[in-house]
């Protein structure tokens, strides 16, 4: 199989998009904006520029944007920091899915698999870039290029469709994470107020005595709606980078908070299952994939770096601090709560301002955060709509599509309320297409007709199956709990302490 030469120049992320002036917005505005004359060209390069927000997390991007070019740790940093999002506070219940020990080894399985998947991408993105003397490549490109260079004559003739199934998912995904997010923010702030009574500064005698009555979490929902739809409007990538900054802030303050609260009074481990059901290990698997989702982020990393023949290295590194920190959350969360653990974890911590404070600390990083995520399918969908129309309603058509697209991700939220599930849903249904089932495939096609080794060819075949029953078991289970679950149609989210 061809190694491309990282010698040559590294090929520059088309995530860094010119700024230019808004053509809509007000006077003085910085904006990115597409070519209007051809929206595939224009779905295309947003898709590179938007491939840096694909990890669920707030930071990434707004950060490469206005760096030239940077150096090694800065991209550790930026991959570490670019997969921590609502998905870490969910390992736990996770874990307990899986099994005390199925789940943490199946964690470093899917860490090691999915670093594997990342480099293959930045194989083939470099390997066409050197072919085809271009200066950048992303995913959508990568793909498409891919099945150009496939020995199939009808992969050939479609390979356009490449790039088009690439953004269908990372609009899917994208929007899942919203979806998450909404959920997030309803149920942190609903365990909030109904305790507010009871809370107490006292973190180490914590008894909550009364409990304020709430309304349904569907209405928390629909009060965060009006704040959500305000965040949707803003349309310059400068100001989403200060949302970034205090995303970043609170999360980490309230991570290092839940891992000091969780390594206290571990009790004896010995009762818990070793493996747990199949069916529930279903919903592991696409808790685990929606964490690990941050293949989107790759490229954009690698062509930034100054040195770009070190991002192999310090891809492995930045994965293995992730995933260790993930096994690390998931095992002693699940050890710490064991069954009690709840579908975000900063919903078993105690019922003291202190641990009240990180419900709050994330909420305002959730709340930042969704403005980033919306940023990415609101800018390949949007562009392509007012190609359609006259100048003069480009502004009408951009906002109301933004409105809509807010209050379609507050339904969907509504219409999935269970934490846990929409978690299992959006990692089975979207990223496990993006992390595990197209990178392996791309490799086959970009490589099979200048000869690839059996065994490197069943690997590949094996990793995307493995994607794939994932993809049908996770999907399927979700779906099933859903159905049969009393909450899902009575949604009874009442908080309780002792």
């Amino acid at each position: 199989m061809q190694t491309p030469d990282h010698s040559q120049e590294p090929c520059l992320s088309e995530a860094v998009m010119p700024m230019t002036k808004s053509a809509e917005g007000p006077p003085g505005a910085v904006d990115l904006k597409m070519d209007l004359k051809s929206p595939p060209q224009s779905a295309e390069k947003l898709q590179n520029k938007d491939s840096g927000f694909l990890d669920g997390s707030p930071s990434e991007s707004p950060g490469l944007e206005t760096t030239k070019g940077i150096t090694a740790f800065q991209t550790l940093v930026h991959l570490v920091k670019g997969n921590i999002g609502t998905g870490i506070l969910g390992l736990p219940l996770a874990v307990k899915n899986a099994g005390i020990l199925m789940g943490p080894l199946s964690l470093l399985a899917m860490g090691l698999i999915s670093c594997h998947c990342m480099h293959i991408l930045v194989r083939c993105a470099q390997h066409f870039c050197h072919r085809l003397n271009k200066p950048f490549m992303d995913y959508g490109d990568t793909v498409m290029h891919g099945l150009e260079a496939s020995p199939s004559t009808w992969l050939r003739n479609h390979a356009h469709w490449g790039r088009h199934i690439v953004s269908f998912f990372l609009i899917v995904t994208q929007l899942g994470f919203c979806c998450v997010y909404i959920v997030f923010l309803a149920d942190n702030l609903k365990q909030v107020v109904e305790a507010v009574n009871g809370t107490t500064s006292n973190c180490h005698d914590n008894v909550t005595v009364i409990l304020m009555p709430t309304m349904d979490s569907r209405l928390y929902m629909l009060t965060f709606l009006p704040f959500l739809m305000l965040l949707a409007l803003v349309r310059n990538l400068r100001i989403l980078t200060i949302f970034s900054l205090l995303a970043n802030i609170s999360m980490l303050v309230s991570l290092i908070i839940i891992i000091q609260y969780i390594t206290q009074g571990i009790p004896d481990p010995s009762q818990l299952p070793l493996v747990a059901n199949w069916k529930t290990y279903a919903l592991f698997f696409g808790t685990a994939i929606f964490s690990f989702e941050s293949i989107g982020v790759v490229l954009p990393l690698e062509n930034k770096m100054k040195d770009a023949r070190r991002f192999p290295v310090i891809l492995s590194l930045g994965m293995s601090i992730i995933t260790a920190l993930y096994i690390s959350i998931g095992t002693l969360g699940y050890l710490r709560f064991r069954n009690d653990i709840k579908a975000s974890i900063t919903l078993n911590l105690p019922n003291c301002w202190l641990y009240q404070s990180v419900k709050l600390l994330y909420i305002i990083g959730i709340l930042c955060t969704y403005s980033l995520q919306f940023y990415v399918p609101a800018e390949i969908i949007i562009p392509f709509a007012i190609s359609k129309v006259s100048q003069r309603w480009a502004l009408p058509l951009d906002l109301s599509i933004r409105l809509v697209m807010a209050c379609l991700t507050c339904i969907l939220a509504i219409l999935v309320p269970r934490l846990d599930l929409v978690l299992s849903l959006v990692g089975s249904v979207s990223s496990s297409a993006l992390a595990l089932i197209i990178p392996p495939l791309l490799e086959i096609v970009t490589y099979y007709s200048e000869g690839m080794s059996l065994l490197t060819i069943i690997k590949d075949a094996l990793i995307s199956i493995l994607g794939f029953v994932g993809f049908v078991m996770g999907t399927y289970q979700a779906l099933d709990e859903l159905i049969q679950s009393e909450h899902f149609l009575t949604f009874p989210n009442s908080t309780t302490f002792t």
